[in-house]
């Protein structure tokens, strides 16, 4: 399907019917009606939001705090951990996800009211985690950068991690706030082949432009790293070496790295995608990845889902520190960033005069 990861639609785990067009029977007769188009069109509805700031508490995550301006994402990574979240909102983790999207127009406002909680106790926000905030969707919606102005009115600590060019329409406000330590960046970055990213990736920024960025964002004096993320064995982890130094060359000051999740769904979308193209070496990449998760496609214990265990991880973590060791990146160090310049625009509490 032209510029989508995946044509299928696999079954919403909630949903107890399941409908399926594609046996055909010998009675569907009507050939007007496309059951497989080639191409799919974008939808978006709003979400009126009644919180905006999400938590968690995993250790193998540097952050507590993260806000998400849409849920699902055109970008249409194939990899992409947070498909089957779709399900929650009665849709497919597969091509609803990348072409049925919702916005939330309503997240700076909101976010302005949870700041302004008497109770709220600062922590850096990141930006754009389950689906990312610089998707094709916002250069119309301009909600990412309706939160980064409230973020540097309240002079909040906020870290973004993206694939996408549009970040530099907003290099003013991510500029103005870097120099008060309160914005970093990391471009995921997770190969330097063009045929492998359309396949992969297809509605990313070019891995030409990603390493644009890096240097815009490193002239402008904005903290800026990467995370390759993915690695999947046998597809991208023979690039390793020359994506840190491709990295390097471009400004990146940090690196980090997360080894391929297959959650639920993904699962299905995944073996799916090796199969049209990569089938011959399918079955060995699927292998690898039983390797690395105890001989299942996934493991959710903290502390092994990023990065896997055995030989394996064992070698790429070692690939990946001597690398990024030898051309000066701070490996798998968070960016300090302020949080004593919080303030509220409208002070602590109403004036009673």
């Amino acid at each position: 399907m032209k510029t989508r990861a995946t044509p299928l639609n696999p079954h919403n785990r909630f949903q107890p019917i399941v409908t399926d067009r594609q046996q055909d029977d010998g009675w569907y007769q009507d050939p007007a009606d496309q059951i497989c188009p080639d191409s799919v069109a974008t939808e978006v509805v709003d979400e009126r939001v009644k919180s905006i700031i999400s938590r968690n508490q995993s250790p193998d995550v540097p952050f507590d705090q993260s806000i998400n301006p849409y849920r699902g994402c055109e970008h249409a990574c194939v990899y992409c951990f947070a498909r089957p979240t779709h399900a929650y909102w009665d849709m497919s983790p597969g091509l609803d996800f990348e072409t049925r999207l919702i916005a939330k127009p309503g997240a700076a406002d909101q976010l302005r009211r949870e700041l302004d909680k008497p109770g709220y106790r600062v922590s850096a926000i990141a930006l754009g985690v389950n689906t990312d905030a610089y998707q094709p969707v916002e250069k119309d919606r301009g909600i990412t950068r309706q939160i980064l102005e409230v973020l540097a009115e309240y002079q909040h600590p906020v870290s973004i991690i993206t694939k996408g060019a549009l970040i530099l329409r907003d290099l003013d406000l991510l500029s103005e706030m870097a120099a008060k330590g309160l914005c970093s960046v990391r471009v995921s970055l997770t190969t330097l082949d063009n045929t492998l990213k359309g396949r992969m990736e297809p509605r990313t920024a070019a891995p030409a432009t990603r390493l644009k960025i890096i240097r815009e964002l490193t002239a402008a004096e904005v903290p800026t790293g990467i995370i390759l993320g993915p690695v999947i064995p046998f597809i991208n982890d023979h690039e390793i070496e020359a994506i840190l130094r491709a990295a390097a060359d471009a400004g990146a000051q940090r690196a980090s790295w997360i080894m391929l999740r297959l959650p639920l769904e993904l699962d299905e979308l995944f073996r799916d995608w090796l199969q049209r193209h990569y089938p011959d070496r399918a079955e060995r990449v699927m292998g690898r990845i039983r390797d690395l998760r105890g001989g299942k496609s996934y493991d959710a214990t903290f502390g092994r889902r990023m990065t896997g265990s055995g030989p394996y991880s064992d070698l790429i973590r070692q690939r990946f520190a001597k690398r990024a060791k030898q051309l000066g990146l701070g490996l798998h160090e968070a960016e300090p960033l302020r949080t004593d310049l919080f303030r509220r625009p409208g002070g602590e509490q109403i004036s009673l005069f």
